[in-house]
């Protein structure tokens, strides 16, 4: 079987392209194998890249404990470059159908002919905390905004936001091991989110820049996390602590996000690369 490795900010997944072959029958368990970083290639996870009648194509994909997710803001960016630069769609603009509905991508070609960043509208956020869903107590509007949750004897001030996957963002003065390593798996598992959740430890740089590291669901804390650098943007705005446009550091690189007024949504922009290409023995 035919597999590319790529990734979007060090946010690394394994690609199967399903345009031109089959795939197991179990697909948790060749996630969690394929994505083994001793024994396996190693990565956050598994995407399959497959037909669609409703878009370009449709992006299916597995954490690396074989749990499936509806959507990832970086690993579609690395489908887009994949469906240019292998020739599957001949233009620059696509749409990709996702556990969180089709997408619109545009993908910036350089003078090598490969495509290497690619901008994605991510559609609106869902604030409304049995949507994202949380049990935890919600504002007047429906919202968890900036609301002081105890996790682990800590009281932090929590923003909870999906944006097709669910996110529980946290404004920290120090994004330190202890709290992403220590407390993050404990939030990711904690009985107030039903379908466990991604954890985002923010440090706020200035009103446009900000540090984020990310315990992610299924997976631990990964390098970067595109659905979640888009939570960190709204539940700025949200939080009164950024303007709506932030540039945010992910320990494997840079993404601009804004939260476009007119329209609400997240619009994220962001690197994608190919490492290489192989054979996985099925």
């Amino acid at each position: 079987m035919n597999i590319t490795k790529m990734h979007g900010a060090g946010n690394d997944y394994v690609y199967i392209d399903c345009f031109s072959q089959d795939v197991p029958d179990d697909l948790p368990e060749l996630a969690r194998q394929i994505s083994h970083r001793h024994f396996g290639v190693g990565g956050d996870g598994l995407v399959l890249i497959r037909k669609s009648d409703q878009a370009d194509a449709r992006m299916q994909m597995f954490n690396a404990d074989g749990s499936e997710s509806e959507m990832c803001g970086n690993a579609i960016r690395c489908v887009a470059k994949f469906m240019y630069d292998h020739g599957i769609k001949s233009t620059p603009n696509l749409k990709i159908e996702t556990g969180a509905g089709i997408l619109s991508l545009d993908c910036e070609v350089g003078g090598d002919g490969l495509v290497s960043r690619v901008k994605v509208d991510m559609g609106p956020p869902e604030l409304h905390g049995p949507k994202i869903p949380t049990t935890l107590p919600v504002d007047p509007d429906g919202r968890v905004v900036e609301s002081a949750v105890e996790f682990d004897g800590k009281t932090f001030p929590v923003t909870c936001v999906s944006m097709g996957n669910p996110h529980c963002v946290i404004f920290v003065p120090d994004a330190t091991d202890e709290l992403v390593l220590g407390l993050g798996p404990k939030i990711e598992n904690d009985p107030r989110f039903p379908n466990r959740i991604n954890v985002e430890f923010v440090e706020v740089l200035s009103r446009n820049e900000v540090r984020q590291r990310t315990w992610e669901r299924g997976s631990g804390e990964t390098w970067a996390c595109g659905t979640g650098a888009a939570a960190v943007c709204v539940a700025g705005v949200l939080s009164g602590r950024t303007e709506r446009t932030v540039l945010n550091h992910l320990l494997g690189g840079d993404l601009t996000l804004t939260w476009d007024e007119a329209s609400g949504h997240v619009i994220k922009t962001g690197p994608a690369t190919e490492v290489f290409s192989g054979q996985w023995n099925r």
